[in-house]
């Protein structure tokens, strides 16, 4: 089988040679309040890092990074003191540069492939851009939240459009298999579950539903990035190919999330620089990886790490999980008189 035509079973939960594996790391030193609609340099280190990293790891899949583009451009966001405030944002129009720009970078990263792989353009959700935006973060929007429901649900339905937008836009356009879409609880006890799902959860959904629409594929990933907790429950009902959480964040081993979930899983590995992956021998890489795929087996299955691995990573680390997971599956292989009869 092709990398792409692993992948791609092993999306669908079908019985694979060998499970797939994945890594990625941002490529602009500070991802989060760079600019690349005022920058254009910061796009050329985005592409210049993938084409890097493409050619030092050879991934079996990869999520292509936004670096550059966290930021949704609408500046009544960073006005924002009431609910009624809410009322100015507006969304962008369709040939805004914030879309046609982020086209661009998925065709440009995607010409640094050396093969044929699927790959998964990395998508924020409405919430997530709304807290980074707000003058008081994240606090600020449980607080808003809680103070008008409404308003805030409205604000995050626009912004949606715009994601469903530009998620339909990557994969009809860039030639992309699909998004890799990020959420996260807000770390705030105000905002208990049925919060979320009547505020939060619909503008999210429609993201996903909307990449689903144009036959895109989508892995939902609930985001445990520097010790973030959620609860997986919330997010059961979500349309996604595929699911990936923070296993060492949330304690949920990927054979837990898999009869959670009821499909295929991705993930597995401490994303950290505390974890095997990024401290341990080539043996305890090796044997992590075994004990990954006795626990959760091959079908569905994905190797991947809880959220984006340190920068600084060896490229050799991360093939060492492929060589084991190759080692795995030819273990596990029927001896050649098995496989005739």
């Amino acid at each position: 089988m092709t990398k792409r035509e692993l992948v791609l079973a092993a999306l669908r939960g079908e019985k694979v040679e060998r499970v797939p594996v994945g890594f990625w790391h941002h490529f602009v030193k500070d991802e989060l309040h760079a600019d690349a609609l005022a920058d254009s340099e910061i796009a050329e280190v985005n592409v210049a890092g993938h084409q890097q990293f493409i050619q030092a790891v050879a991934p079996d899949f990869i999520k292509l990074m936004s670096d550059g583009y966290f930021r949704y451009p609408d500046e009544a966001l960073e006005q924002v003191q009431t609910p009624a405030d809410l009322a100015q944002i507006k969304g962008l129009s369709e040939n805004h540069p914030w879309f046609t720009e982020q086209v661009a970078l998925v065709r440009r990263q995607r010409e640094q492939f050396v093969e044929e792989i699927v790959s998964f353009y990395n998508i924020f959700s409405p919430a997530t851009l709304l807290k980074w935006q707000l003058p008081g973060g994240e606090k600020q929007l449980a607080e808003l939240i809680v103070a008008d429901s409404v308003a805030v649900a409205h604000a995050l339905q626009v912004i949606a459009k715009d994601l469903a937008h530009l998620a339909q836009l990557v994969i009809q356009e860039s030639g992309t298999e699909g998004i890799y879409f990020s959420v996260q609880n807000l770390q705030d006890s105000r905002v208990v579950a049925s919060l979320y799902q009547q505020v939060i959860a619909p503008a999210e959904k429609s993201v996903l539903k909307a990449a689903e629409a144009v036959a895109g594929l989508t892995v939902l990933h609930i985001c445990g990035y520097e010790g973030a907790q959620n609860d997986l429950t919330w997010y059961l009902d979500y349309p996604a190919t595929a699911v990936n959480w923070a296993v060492t964040v949330e304690g949920v081993s990927l054979a837990t999330g898999q009869r959670l979930f009821q499909r295929p899983v991705l993930g597995g590995f401490n994303n950290t620089t505390t974890g095997i992956l990024y401290q341990g021998s080539q043996e305890e890489v090796f044997a992590e990886t075994r004990r990954l795929l006795q626990e959760a087996g091959t079908q569905g299955v994905l190797l991947g790490a809880d959220c984006t691995v340190p920068l600084a990573i060896a490229p050799q680390r991360l093939d060492w999980v492929r060589e084991a997971a190759i080692a795995y599956g030819t273990a596990l292989a029927p001896a050649p008189e098995e496989a005739v009869s």
